[in-house]
């Protein structure tokens, strides 16, 4: 999971909740994103009645797109492993391989009871996130590459040697924790699906979450602070604490002047717990360019999703160009391309591979 050494400027990703859950506003909202240059969607997660979640959003949003990546929040907690790891892969083969996960775990009595189970707090929400990633992961390398064979002469499908099972086992696999206190489950496997097209799907995590969830595990930090000016200092704190080649993204809340009116008089009842910055374009643009000398990527949060894309594809994003900050947009690439991470092969088929080697084969 290294990035590549040779840094080409940094990435934005642009939350689209604003859009909502219509089909039409979210297809706008997604081209104006991709139109205006930014190299990355993303998906908040808040389930409700009626509303499609994010992974179903993403989704929804691959076959309209092109160059954005599609990375939705999904859950770790109150979702079955296997469900995440097949959906995801999924969403992977919708979008040609743009897809990405942010990986949530956050306390939720309502979901709890929609699922039948204790609610789940402290370090278990953690530790929980941890094995869902764990689990993931194994099951997308549990297709090798190669095991879709479409062998019409003998009417094989697939490959059946080059399937593997995965079994985890909460009680085996963190029997070292000994403090684990998320539910005990396993899962054999294989994946339903084939192989994800990126082979390993772009893990992101919130910096709250590492320490019960390895550094190593991921492939992405979102960062946040209380405010602005202390955000390029957490950026640094997180890039000390992680693998090297992990990329550490910052997260900022965003008001723009805009159409006459001041970020002042807009910012009211705009409030999140994240940094903010209120102001002009320009000065945004500012912030930006020293905040991605110390990030690799900034995930902006709109206060009107509309209002302030509008200002940021019409003078952020093409000054940040003009100054060289943002790395090049990856033409008919995956989210692994944009991120400077090389395409993974199964460890399972290593696995298997060393296991058919003659004695005293070489590696």
């Amino acid at each position: 999971m290294s990035i590549s050494s040779t840094r080409q400027g940094g990435f934005l990703a642009l939350e689209l909740d604003g859009a909502g859950w219509d089909g039409a506003h979210l297809t706008r909202a997604v081209l104006a994103a991709e139109s205006a240059g930014f190299h990355a969607a993303t998906f908040t997660d808040a389930p409700a009645p009626g509303r499609a979640n994010a992974l179903q959003r993403a989704a929804f949003a691959g076959p309209a797109t092109r160059t954005i990546a599609l990375v939705p929040e999904v859950d770790t907690v109150y979702t079955e492993p296997f469900h995440i790891s097949t959906q995801l892969a999924s969403l992977d083969y919708v979008s040609g391989g743009r897809a990405g996960w942010i990986v949530t775990a956050a306390e939720s009595p309502e979901a709890a009871a929609a699922v039948g189970r204790p609610s789940v707090t402290g370090a278990a929400l953690g530790q929980e996130a941890a094995a869902s990633i764990e689990v993931s992961r194994r099951l997308w390398d549990s297709w090798e590459d190669d095991a879709v064979i479409r062998d019409v002469a003998t009417g094989r499908y697939i490959d059946v040697d080059k399937l593997h099972y995965v079994d985890f086992d909460t009680a085996v696999d963190f029997e070292t924790r000994a403090d684990f206190a998320g539910a005990g489950y396993s899962v054999q496997g294989p994946s339903i699906i084939p192989r994800p097209l990126q082979g390993q799907l772009p893990v992101l995590a919130p910096a709250c979450l590492l320490g019960e969830v390895p550094a190593d595990a991921v492939d992405a930090v979102l960062v946040s602070a209380p405010a602005a000016e202390l955000l390029a200092a957490e950026v640094r704190d997180v890039r000390s604490r992680v693998a090297a080649g992990v990329a550490v993204v910052a997260e900022l809340d965003v008001v723009l002047d805009s159409r006459g009116q001041a970020a002042a008089g807009r910012v009211a009842g705009f409030g999140s717990g994240r940094a903010n910055y209120a102001g002009s374009a320009a000065g945004l643009t500012d912030f930006l360019t020293e905040l991605l000398e110390e990030a690799d990527g900034v995930r902006l949060h709109p206060a009107s999703l509309f209002v302030d894309l509008e200002e940021l594809g019409r003078l952020v994003l093409p000054e940040l160009r003009r100054r060289g900050v943002l790395r090049p947009l990856v033409q008919d690439g995956t989210f692994r391309d944009l991120l400077g991470l090389s395409r993974p092969v199964s460890r399972y088929a290593t696995a298997a591979s060393n296991a058919a080697a003659p004695a005293g084969a070489g590696k």
